[in-house]
């Protein structure tokens, strides 16, 4: 009988095809990290219209991602169902950068709407089959996570870019419109590079078995009680407690703790243990499992936020520590759940004889973008509401705590820790008990392989 054992993805593979994930990545987090606080420091628009713009253009963006996802199941393999997705992606990709990196002095709410709007769909056009070609370069359960692994490293080294960039040019208007500038021209350079290598030297001839109504399938999964709705719940809830502070994190440095020119220093350090600590989450997924290991981490990182409270200006450098902390456990987040939404695509086809990886992460796309909307949607209104806000640049303020008032400030403390503790506990309980664990994996594989062993 012959071998029919998966062979291993070779490391050649899994360095064509990871950095895609390092431009995308840092055009993503200026986009939601620096942009926002440019534009409400630097044009007339107010955070309520910033954040209302923002939440507008991820809702709308929301719905393409299951028509690309399933899309990119239907196109013809000839040149390759996911790479032709990503080869046109690039030119929009980089051309809506431009316009929301470089905005002109008179930027309305319509200009960022519209570019915010663009770059959104074009950045689902390259992630979502981006996502699903990972997922189909190896059936072996632990190879996922080295695809995830691998993926998010470069997408962190992106990340740790772009946040380098922005730390040496300084924190004023100037040199944010100039950090915004050099991180374009890194984004244009190494996504081009990237999509390159990897049509050329990564596979893409892996077949999917539709249903005739997708869309119908679709909703008939998100409503039916399972592992993928479990996970996915689970994934939404806990993407809203990351968002949150990651939204109001360059507020936090400048107003609570009033040292502006730390940002840069602070999220370098918080990517860069996301970075370094891919490697030991993969081995305690390996030896603890994949799920239970997400749990521990999203517990971990409950307790180190439960500081923030307790800091204030004077005590800053504690939240450097909380910041070293939540990065070294967010590389969990990163590679974990995307790497067991891989294994349900093998539960998919063992129980509904379907395999459809793009509409399964267009899913888990629209899933993460709602995650984020209502973040900057609600967090922003609801600061203002509180008394919070940036008529005077902290950049040019000798205290940058004096430019909002006290229950503004203490509602910003509030805001960036209280909710994520409470929806991270609310994800772990999500994920009590879900079935499908290297066991269950493996068993569905076998018996996928020979029926006999059921």
């Amino acid at each position: 009988m012959p071998d029919t054992t998966p062979q291993k993805l070779s490391t050649a593979i899994l360095h064509c095809y990871g950095p895609i994930a390092a431009p995308l990545a840092a055009a993503f987090i200026a986009l939601q990290v620096i942009v926002p606080t440019f534009y409400a420091e630097s044009t007339g628009l107010s955070l309520t219209a910033i954040g209302l713009v923002l939440l507008a253009a991820r809702l709308w963006d929301m719905a393409t991602d299951p028509i690309v996802g399933t899309l990119s199941d239907l196109t013809p393999g000839r040149f390759g169902k996911r790479k032709i997705w990503i080869v046109f992606a690039t030119p929009l990709i980089l051309l809506a950068v431009w316009k929301l990196f470089l905005p002109p002095a008179d930027t309305s709410w319509q200009y960022l709407l519209f570019w915010t709007v663009v770059i959104y769909v074009a950045g689902t056009m390259a992630i979502v089959p981006l996502n699903a070609w990972g997922a189909e370069l190896s059936p072996v359960y632990h190879d996922r996570n080295r695809v995830s692994g691998t993926r998010t490293g470069y997408a962190l080294g992106g990340t740790l870019a772009a946040l380098l960039i922005a730390a040496v040019a300084g924190g004023d208007d100037t040199s944010i419109a100039s950090a915004l500038y050099w991180i374009f021209l890194f984004v244009a350079f190494s996504l081009i590079a990237s999509v390159l290598l990897a049509a050329v030297k990564v596979p893409d001839n892996a077949s999917v078995s539709l249903p005739e109504n997708t869309i119908k399938q679709a909703v008939l999964l998100l409503r039916t009680a399972g592992p993928f709705r479990q996970l996915l719940g689970s994934f939404l809830i806990n993407s809203i407690a990351n968002a949150i502070p990651a939204t109001l994190f360059l507020f936090f440095v400048s107003y609570v703790l009033n040292v502006p020119e730390k940002a840069g220093q602070l999220l370098f350090g918080y990517f860069l243990l996301a970075a370094l600590s891919v490697p030991f989450w993969i081995r305690m997924a390996k030896h603890f499992g994949k799920h239970q290991t997400w749990s521990v981490a999203m517990l971990l990182t409950c307790i180190a936020f439960s500081i923030v409270p307790f800091i204030s200006q004077h005590t800053w450098y504690f939240f450097f520590v909380v910041v070293l902390l939540t990065g070294f456990f967010a590389g969990a987040d990163l590679i974990l759940p995307v790497s067991i939404k891989g294994d349900l695509i093998e539960w998919d086809a063992f129980h509904n004889g379907l395999r459809r990886p793009g509409l399964f992460f267009a899913l888990w796309g629209t899933t993460t973008k709602l995650a984020f909307a209502l973040a900057i949607g609600i967090a922003f209104p609801l600061l203002e509401l509180a008394g919070f806000n940036t008529s005077t640049n902290a950049s040019t303020n000798s205290s940058a705590a004096a430019v909002a008032p006290v229950q503004g400030l203490f509602a910003l403390k509030l805001m960036y820790c209280v909710p994520a503790i409470a929806l991270k506990l609310t994800a772990i309980s999500m994920m009590r008990n879900y079935p499908i664990t290297r066991e269950e994996h493996e068993r569905l594989s076998s018996t996928a392989a020979d029926p006999d062993r059921i």
